[in-house]
């Protein structure tokens, strides 16, 4: 499902920010890859959404071979992977329902399929009576919620969240969390960046640590000690 393999990420002249990491993620996985501030989380997700290139090194995702991929491909890719950032990036003059169906309005869907998408996937993050309400009325729990949606209307194979509870507090951290692992139970794999200790040893699920760059742990029901 996802395969990296020796991939090196260097900026300019600079040590690597990502130095011959292999991982391998197989289809249906819940995996957390945690690490300290500067151990290439963040530019692994950029990697992994086609955002940037490896510099060395062979990168799958679902299927695909996504090392030298065209900037124009890139949208057809992104319909497979669903991504959730720690800002929210929502539409302010949108409601909850038109944020969510706008990624499928660019994508050409009809408006059938619109119809009948956009509520199941809401119904999914427990916002099913709060289509008509603005990002403004929502709490940042909510607002998070919509975001999963959203990043769910194509059926993506994988799901890439990056610090998604990085905003919340404990009880909103704890039910998305509980979202993401609804959505795990349905075969979605789903990778979990983040630096939340308690979060990763709560889930009791495989842990790939980095740190300079490097994979210095990868277990399965690992725990995040750094």
């Amino acid at each position: 499902m996802i395969a990296l393999h020796g991939v090196t990420k260097f900026y300019q002249k600079s040590a690597p920010v990502l130095d011959d990491v292999n991982i391998t993620i197989k289809a249906g996985e819940f995996v957390s890859v945690v690490g300290q501030s500067g151990a290439g989380k963040t530019t692994l997700v950029k990697l992994l959404i086609a955002e940037e290139r490896p510099s060395k090194g062979r990168i799958e995702l679902g299927g695909w071979d996504i090392t030298d991929i065209k900037s124009n491909v890139v949208p057809y890719l992104r319909r497979q992977i669903g991504v959730i950032f720690q800002d929210f990036k929502l539409l302010p003059q949108k409601t909850v329902f038109e944020n969510v169906s706008f990624a499928l309005e660019v994508a050409g869907e009809p408006s059938s399929r619109i119809a009948l998408v956009v509520p199941q996937v809401l119904h999914l993050v427990g916002l099913g009576n709060k289509f008509q309400r603005y990002p403004s009325q929502l709490s940042g729990g909510e607002q998070q919620r919509v975001v999963i949606a959203r990043s769910l209307v194509h059926r993506p194979k994988v799901l890439i969240a990056d610090e998604p509870t990085g905003n919340l507090d404990s009880i909103n951290t704890e039910e998305i969390i509980q979202i993401l692992k609804k959505i795990n139970e349905f075969g979605t794999t789903i990778v979990l960046v983040t630096h939340n200790r308690e979060v990763v040893n709560a889930l009791r699920q495989r842990v790939i640590t980095l740190a300079d760059g490097r994979v210095i742990n990868d277990e399965v029901e690992g725990k995040y000690t750094l």
